[in-house]
C-alpha cells in the first residue's frame, strides 16, 4: 500500500520540533540546486560585500534590519 501525503504528514507532525527541523533541512538539501541561480546569488553577495568594503553603503545591525523588514512586510 503506497504512503499518502496525508499519512506521511501526520507521521512527520508527530515528530519533535527538533526532528522536524532536521528533516526539513535534509529535504531542502535534497532538492535540485539551480546552478545558474546559485551563481547569480553568489555574484550579488560579492557585489554587496564590495559595496561594504568600499564604504559605498554602511553596515546595518541585524536587529535594525529585522525591524525594517517587519515594517515593510507585516504579517
Amino acid at each position: 500500500m503506497p504512503v499518502t501525503l496525508e499519512s506521511l504528514q501526520a507521521q512527520v507532525m508527530s515528530l519533535s520540533k527538533a526532528d522536524r527541523a532536521r528533516l526539513l533541512d535534509r529535504l531542502i538539501a535534497s532538492l535540485d540546486v539551480d546552478a545558474e541561480a546559485e551563481a547569480q546569488w553568489e555574484q550579488l553577495a560579492e557585489a554587496r560585500d564590495a559595496e561594504l568594503e568600499s564604504g559605498a553603503v554602511a553596515p546595518m545591525a541585524l536587529e535594525d534590519a529585522m525591524v525594517h523588514l517587519r515594517a515593510r512586510f507585516p504579517g
